[in-house]
């Protein structure tokens, strides 16, 4: 709608109306040029009428002063047709048709169109237009012989060829302007006459009666006789007429050009009364009526026609007139027009200036008089026809307010008075309220623009002297129950133009309640224009419309439902614009919802980054979110809202505002609203989908993903990374490669690698989403977001409870190697477009920068108050400066779920195997196989089998060698049991190691028992590693195993303990067979037994013997064998009944270690290294622990141990490693440095030495007391080296020896190797009883603690024969 203007009492009206079959755009061209033309000088009116109707043309060609024209874009409606007489100026007083000619267009036919046009315009009885004309441009520049002659008045052609054609077209708007003047006089005359004088004051708002019972006018003198009479006397008072002058202040001192033919220099053009004489002049003005409203009409074309000064003399007598209270809106219309005098000098004068003139302001006359004209339309009451009069008061008393707010706006929005003022208020042009003064001012729906600040709106009014609130008071007059008597068209104008200053005041509260009601006459418009009856389209009905509808009859049919045949969305955005700034002000977004098409352009990777970081951002934003309003309120204007849009109707619009406000306000809606309102726009987006419409919403209900999680592959799946490298370092073990620290930081960094898949396999995620609502949210489609190697995987619809995190797993695969980035998810709500939330991964730096980011965001809050809108959630987020910070900070770059896809891998499966039910049960060291059938099941042959092992001994085991606090001896045995002794072997030289696709082969594994063992399990790794190279690149030097584990469930039965080792040296008793009763010495077992026990030379032997239990409920054979090289393999079988003990003695002869074997320290059987002993020996503590451990070492390479099942078939290993070593074992079991043999010999008389007797078993020298026998000691050296000897004797009781020489430090002297020295020693026994001998020799130059190389002993009994 046009804007209101201050000085349209001054303005003519110019109807623009387009002809014919014209284009949109060459009607808007050509109009826009006529309005250009928005004055016409008072010096460009020019007219060859000189009688009468020349009243209002300029008094000279030099006159000063202009006609102001206005360009309205409708006519007035016929409710206002009543006002022609009180407010001619808010009447198109000039129509101008525009159309467009070519070579083949009729002039008479534009003619037609255009006489048509204005017949449909302007009913038949109105007295407008006062002047037409019809502009024809031509179109092409071809001449055209058109001649227009006389047959075709109020037609001008403009050539296409003509230039300065605005000039010409102003030219002729000046002389339809002439004519409008005469018209005017032509008007002005015909209530002069004492009828039009009646007619004038018959009623509140007189009209004009029809064209027959009016007298002629002044071109009509010849036809005077053919009008009729007069109907009375009464209605023409003599002019002489004593009541006539004294209501008439002027008397005869008012000039010609002024008055209404009050002098006789002026003819009437009434016709004579017959009462009279034909000649005599008649009277003019009964006096019967007053001539103030004459005066006001004749002051208010005197304004029009720019003839200020008499139309403020003519406004000032016509308020002296008025004195009933039925003249108040004349009173009141006549103050409007002197108020509006000033400006329209003002504009003409061009020596105005900005700023206040003396002591008082120069509009607050202005102001004083529309203030009371104000006064007087409200309190004017209609006596007659009270409801249109009502009507049309209304509009009076709305227009005259906004007249009042318009001037102290203007002279507030322009700095002053002055000619930016009245410009405003003269000419406002399309954007009234945008003045240079005020650049930042925001159209009502402009979400984006930004209004002006508090400080900018105050200076204009410490500059005017001229508040804001006092213009909202004056403005705040408007708005009240009268304007239900306006019609449609004036009640939306008023209060656009409310909602409009109110904006530009910076009341945006009082600008969005006034812009509620304005949509509620909209929509009640919508709905009145509907057609009812389903004959038509849908158009807007004015009241008359609806009030002929009504009269037609009841022939339509009842109970039926308004039909929209033909849908026109035209003007739709700008009501939805309407409801959305409305919504905003009550700190609603109605627009947190898009709206976008089904498409969405892809971004770039600047964009997507740019994208990914504002989503991520607006995540804790939202977290902060304060409330803003009360939320009852605004839930009642969201309904009304959903409302306006249902009513248009726009389908995608009701489903973005209930969207935008359960996303928004579902903390503080009742679950009934939530639930209304997602029905409403799941029926919404139905409905819209049906009709075509393209348009659809952006995923509505927050960030639905809270995590993505990747399901690990199962373990036959799982493919590990290795080394080529590790084929060639001849490891016989895959998996099982062993780590050579105790603490390796790396492993900590490989638990942190990227998860491992395989191409063209699928696997599982876990998305866990979320719903906040308390109905059940539905989503169309749930898909993967990815980057990186092509990735496949379906979209499924998806129903997330209420109020509840929902996980949903998602299945995939990819079909390439290389790099998989899991951004985040694609979802798309029902009727809306799909969208990507990311979900970047969890690391420390993303995590800190969020939690600085958050910090920042609460410590602001509540900081700073924000008074007003500036309080809303996006305004407050545009000032603070976390968000300013955020946007300078520097760039970070996301990281997502990264995996490793890795090229195509075999897969093979357990078909069967010999187990029954996976178990196996054992005697302790026997050995059992287990065979198992692995099938292909893959495309891919498998040409690498590698098989490792594990059982429930290993993990203690490993566990205690970690903590390190076991012994030397403890942890060798440990790491012995687990490298010598597994539970589980393969023979891989002798396994297949290809499978083809769809093969079988079949592997063994020996199972061994061993005690403790509970379970245990089969890896097999498998792997494809020769393949061949699809393209001419560099090979890769890692291939990828895969893994199938076979648990076994192991049984060891606990049946024979050895105990109690011992290592004795060699006597001649032992080879003595047993005199018991019950043993016979020629049985085969006796004559075995003393076949073992004899050896040659005895002291190059010694005795092993351990006991054996049987702990089982069944007997055993036992067998130790003895295989030691250059000695005859022996060996001893001992059947072991249950319950029993057996020992099993074993000759074996003695052992020799070289220094240098004996000094290596205790091995590490493990590959661990930098293991610190925590030992504290001493080095000859230690330097025994080694030659024990030698020693025993060298002692079970040498016995082995065995058993069989009696009478079975049963078989298995008995083990010696429990088995401690001594070092009376150690003296027994190793060779002598230096062997002493210690014997008694007598000399009989010749000399001869005769060896004394031994008792049978050969242990005991048996002499007689008082006899002197020789002891003879003999020292042989078994060393490699000479070595330089002494001899130590010890006789023991030393009391009851007597010996010959010294017992100390016998020197021996130096023996090679293999030499033998003997020292003969004189003794005699003074006493019976048991005698011990012993003799140590030691080397010299070695010292004390290791001097010792040698020992002997020898036991004597003396008796007395």
């Amino acid at each position: 709608m046009e804007p209101f203007t201050y000085a349209s009492l001054a303005q003519i009206r110019v109807l623009l109306l387009p002809v014919g079959n014209i284009r949109k755009a060459t009607f808007e061209r050509w109009a826009q040029d006529i309005r250009s033309v928005d004055s016409v000088g008072l010096a460009d009116i020019t007219s060859d009428v000189k009688d009468e109707r020349s009243r209002f043309m300029p008094n000279h060609q030099l006159a000063s002063g202009y006609l102001h024209l206005a360009y309205p874009s409708h006519p007035p409606p016929d409710s206002h047709a009543p006002l022609s007489l009180f407010r001619t100026s808010d009447f198109p007083l000039i129509v101008i048709g525009i159309a467009s000619c070519g070579e083949n267009d009729s002039l008479a036919t534009i003619l037609t169109q255009f006489q048509t046009s204005m017949h449909e315009v302007f009913p038949q009885e109105s007295m407008f237009p006062l002047a037409s004309n019809c502009f024809v441009f031509e179109e092409s520049d071809t001449t055209t012989n058109i001649n227009l002659g006389d047959s075709f008045p109020g037609l001008v052609v403009i050539p296409s060829v003509m230039g300065h054609k605005k000039t010409y077209i102003s030219t002729l708007i000046a002389d339809l302007c002439s004519k409008v003047l005469v018209e005017l006089a032509t008007v002005m005359q015909t209530l002069e006459s004492p009828l039009g004088n009646e007619y004038l004051n018959a009623t509140l708002f007189p009209v004009l009666p029809p064209a027959s019972e009016l007298p002629r006018s002044l071109d009509d003198e010849p036809r005077r006789d053919s009008l009729p009479l007069l109907p009375s006397h009464n209605s023409q008072p003599e002019l002489t007429s004593p009541a006539l002058r004294s209501k008439s202040p002027l008397g005869l001192k008012r000039n010609s050009t002024m008055g209404p033919g009050l002098l006789p220099s002026r003819h009437s053009s009434l016709p004579m009364s017959p009462a009279l004489p034909p000649k005599k002049r008649p009277t003019t003005i009964g006096a019967a009526s007053s001539h103030g409203r004459l005066f006001k009409v004749l002051a208010d074309f005197f304004l029009l026609a720019g003839r200020l000064e008499e139309a403020s003399i003519w406004y000032t007598e016509a308020m002296v007139l008025f004195k009933s209270p039925q003249d108040a809106p004349w009173h009141a219309s006549a103050l409007e027009g002197l108020a509006t005098i000033p400006v329209v000098e003002g504009w003409a004068s061009t020596h105005g200036v900005n700023g206040i003139a003396g002591d008082k302001d120069p509009w607050a006359d202005l102001a004083d008089k529309l203030t009371q004209a104000v006064a007087l339309y409200q309190k004017a009451s209609p006596t007659s026809e009270p409801e249109a009069s009502l009507s049309l008061l209304a509009y009076l008393y709305c227009s005259s307010v906004l007249r009042h707010s318009t001037l102290l706006y203007s002279v507030w929005s322009s700095k002053g008075w002055g000619p930016l003022a009245f410009t405003a208020m003269i000419q406002p042009g399309p954007s009234p309220f945008l003045p240079a003064t005020l650049p930042n001012n925001a159209s009502p729906t402009s979400a984006s623009s930004a209004r002006n600040t508090y400080a900018a709106l105050e200076r204009l009014t410490s500059i005017t002297g001229i508040s804001r609130a006092q213009i909202a008071a004056s403005l705040s007059q408007a708005h009240g129950p009268w304007l239900l008597h306006l019609d449609a068209r004036e009640r939306m104008r008023t209060l656009e133009y409310m909602g409009a200053m109110y904006g530009s005041l910076g009341h945006v509260r009082k600008e969005a309640y006034v812009l509620r009601e304005i949509l509620g006459c909209i929509m009640d418009l919508i709905v009145c224009g509907r057609d009812e009856r389903g004959t038509g389209s849908a158009r807007v009905l004015s009241a008359s419309m609806t009030a002929r509808n009504t009269s037609l009859g009841g022939s339509a049919a009842q109970g039926t439902v308004g039909i929209r045949e033909n849908e026109r969305t035209e003007g739709n955005e700008s009501i939805l614009r309407l409801v959305k700034h409305v919504c905003r002000v009550h700190g609603v977004d109605l627009e947190a919802v898009k709206m976008m098409d089904e498409a969405p352009s892809k971004r770039d990777s600047q964009e997507s980054q740019a994208y990914e970081e504002t989503e991520l951002d607006d995540d804790l934003v939202q977290s902060a979110r304060e409330p803003f309003g009360w939320p009852e309120l605004q839930i009642g204007i969201i309904r009304e809202a959903i409302a306006v849009a249902e009513a248009l109707p726009d389908y995608p619009a009701v489903a973005q505002f209930s969207l935008s406000s359960l996303k928004l306000l579902h903390p503080v809606m009742s679950p009934g609203d939530q639930h209304h309102l997602y029905s409403t726009a799941s029926r919404a987006l139905l409905t819209a989908k049906r009709r075509g419409d393209r348009r659809a919403m952006d995923y509505w209900s927050g960030k639905p993903i809270v995590s993505i999680e990747i399901l690990p592959l199962p373990l036959v799946r799982v493919p590990i990374e290795k080394p080529l490298s590790i084929l060639s370092s001849g490891t016989t073990s895959v998996l099982g490669v062993k780590d050579l620290f105790l603490y390796n930081p790396r492993k900590l960094l490989s638990g942190q690698a990227k998860t491992t898949l395989v191409q063209n396999e699928s696997f599982e995620l876990v998305v866990t989403l979320q719903n906040p609502y308390v109905f059940d949210l539905d989503l169309q489609s749930l898909q993967l977001s990815t980057s990186g190697v092509p990735f496949q995987s379906k979209a499924f619809p998806v129903v997330v409870p209420a109020n509840s995190f929902h996980p949903v797993t998602i299945t995939g695969k990819a079909l390439e190697p290389g790099s998989l980035v899991i951004r985040g998810c694609i979802v798309q709500a029902p009727g809306g477009v799909a969208r990507e939330f990311v979900l970047p991964l969890s690391t420390e730096e993303e995590e800190e920068r969020r939690s600085r980011r958050r910090s920042a965001i609460e410590c602001e809050v509540g900081r700073s108050k924000h008074a007003g809108l500036d309080s809303r959630p996006w305004e407050k987020l545009s000032k603070r400066a976390s968000t300013q910070a955020g946007a300078t900070a520097a760039k970070k770059t996301i990281s997502f779920l990264e995996c490793k896809v890795v090229p195509e891998q075999p897969l093979l499966r357990i078909r069967r195997t010999s187990l029954t039910h996976g178990a196996v049960m054992l005697y302790n060291g026997e050995m059992s196989s287990i065979r198992i059938t692995l099938e292909n099941v893959s495309s891919l042959p498998v040409d690498l089998i590698r098989l490792t092992f594990d059982d429930s001994t290993i993990a203690p085991a490993q566990q205690a060698l970690a903590e390190g606090e076991l012994s030397v001896f403890d942890t060798y045995e440990t790491e012995y049991d687990l490298v010598h002794r597994p539970v589980f072997t393969w023979d891989s030289e002798r396994e297949p190691h290809e499978i083809l696709p769809g093969h079988k082969r079949v592997i063994t594994v020996n199972c061994f028992g061993k005690v403790g063992c509970t379970s245990g399990a089969i890896h097999i790794s498998y792997a494809y590693v020769h393949r061949p190279q699809a393209s001419p690149q560099e090979p890769s030097n890692v291939f990828h195993t895969r893994q199938l584990s076979y648990p076994v469930l192991v049984t060891v039965y606990h049946m024979l303990e050895c105990q109690g080792m011992d290592i004795l040296s060699y006597t001649g008793a032992t080879t003595m067979i047993s005199t018991d009763d019950d043993f016979d010495e020629n049985s085969p077992e006796a004559r075995a037994r003393k076949a073992l026990l004899h050896v040659g030379d005895i002291a190059d032997w010694c005795i092993f013997s351990i006991e054996v239990r049987n702990t089982y409920g069944l007997p055993f054979e036992v067998t130790f064998e003895r295989n030691q090289e250059g000695v005859k393999h022996a060996s001893v079988t001992s059947l072991v009944p249950p319950g029993s003990t057996s020992r099993i003695v074993l000759p074996v002869k003695k052992i020799a270690l070289s220094e240098e074997h004996v000094s290596r320290p205790i091995p590490m059987l493990s590959d661990r290294q930098y293991v610190v002993t925590t030992s504290k020996l001493t080095p000859a503590e230690e330097r025994a622990q080694r030659e024990l451990f030698w020693y025993r070492e060298e002692l079970f390479k040498v016995v082995h141990g065995r058993w069989r099942e009696n009478g079975g078939t049963r078989a298995g290993d008995l083990s010696l490693r429990q088995q401690r070593m001594t070092l009376p074992m150690l003296e027994a079991l190793r060779v002598e440095t230096a062997r002493v043999r210690m014997t008694l010999v007598r000399y009989d008389d010749e000399g001869n030495a005769q060896p004394v007797a031994v008792d049978p078993a050969g242990s005991k020298f048996l002499p007689t007391a008082n006899e002197f026998v020789y002891l003879r000691t003999a020292i042989t050296n078994l060393s490699p080296s000479e070595l330089i000897l002494t001899l130590n004797l010890t006789l023991e009781p030393s009391d009851h020896v007597v010996y010959q020489g010294e017992l100390l430090d016998i020197p021996v002297g130096r023996l090679a190797q293999g030499e033998s020295h003997e020292v003969e020693t004189p003794v005699a026994f003074v006493a019976c009883g048991r005698f011990d001998f012993s003799a140590e020799v030691r080397a010299v130059a070695r010292p004390r603690e290791s001097s010792l190389v040698g020992h002997g002993k020898m036991r004597i009994a003396v008796s007395d024969s």
